[in-house]
């Protein structure tokens, strides 16, 4: 893993994306009109459009996020009167449907986990430290480390009490330079998150 350059595996397709530091994208996977930042990873097979993905996200194999909509309110469904250039010789592409597909972001936060084959729709928030069960559909923003499963996903439990939830946000430890992130790393590997919050809490 490099902090300048991002480890894709090896049949990616990957059109209008960026990365930040430290970032790995699956085999296979396609990422189109996205930004995924920091230490964030998918796994195989990904497939994420028009997304912005926070720091530090664990998206498994199989993850599809923002799955590009047709036009249900027009008479046809299909895409020959949007992508009509691969059909007439005399007609364009529809530019102004594909820029309102890239204008349905859908943002995945902070230290997110993504289960296997889980479904993220367009415009939809997910909070930082939400985990989103595998095979879910998700359909709705996501509160902060809120444990969503089912289809359409449905809230579980939270994964901490709200205090404690208001604390890891105010923390922010996402943001921590990398020097800082392997000073705390054996804290990370061995306490809970109060423990931890308790021991760097006010340490910035």
């Amino acid at each position: 893993m490099k902090p300048d350059v991002p480890f894709i595996h090896p049949d990616c397709e990957i059109t209008d994306a960026t990365f930040g530091q430290y970032v790995e994208i699956g085999r296979g996977s396609r990422l189109a009109h996205s930004h995924m930042d920091d230490y964030s990873y998918c796994d195989r097979f990904a497939d994420i459009a028009n997304a912005s993905v926070g720091k530090f996200s664990n998206i498994a194999a199989f993850v599809r996020i923002g799955a590009t909509d047709h036009p249900m309110e027009k008479a046809s469904l299909h895409h020959f009167h949007y992508r009509s250039a691969d059909y007439f010789e005399d007609a364009d592409h529809d530019d102004a449907w594909f820029a309102h597909r890239r204008s349905r972001r859908t943002v995945i936060g902070h230290d997110t986990w993504l289960g296997h084959g889980a479904q993220i729709r367009p415009e939809v928030n997910i909070g930082p430290g939400a985990v989103i069960a595998g095979g879910a559909i998700v359909t709705k923003d996501v509160p902060p480390y809120m444990i969503v499963a089912g289809i359409p996903a449905v809230p579980m439990r939270p994964r901490f009490e709200p205090r404690v939830v208001e604390r890891l946000m105010e923390l922010a430890w996402w943001d921590w330079p990398h020097a800082r992130l392997r000073d705390a790393l054996e804290d990370f590997r061995n306490l809970s998150a109060e423990e931890f919050l308790e021991r760097y809490e006010g340490t910035i």
